[in-house]
């Protein structure tokens, strides 16, 4: 499935627009993160725990917006974005959205 964050693809027309998808993530540190993590913010740095972590929801919330664009009969994702945020302490989400389109291959 194509995805872009844009408004078109090149080489190919929108033939019909399906709808907005989502894919949502939400992920929690670990005990064992956070303390860390927090001993990684005295010293300075990356780190490397929430990039894993991050970076991994950040996959699983793509993964979940391509099944909805492929369910609604999808062949592309456009204006596809991401959102984030903490829903409590330590909780982080992951929100990957679009608009789902069938296209057709210019010549």
């Amino acid at each position: 499935m194509l995805i872009a964050t844009t408004e078109r693809i090149a080489g190919h027309e929108v033939t019909e627009t399906l709808g907005e998808v989502f894919g949502i993530a939400v992920r929690s540190r670990g005990l064992l993160g956070n303390l860390l993590a927090g001993l990684k913010t005295i010293i300075g740095g990356e780190i490397h725990q929430y990039t894993e972590m991050l970076q991994t929801a950040r996959q699983h919330a793509v993964d979940r917006m391509v099944a909805e664009a492929a369910q609604r009969g999808g062949e592309a994702v456009v204006m596809m974005r991401f959102d984030s945020g903490e829903i409590a302490q330590g909780i982080t989400e992951i929100v990957a959205y679009g608009t789902a389109v069938r296209l057709k291959r210019l010549a």
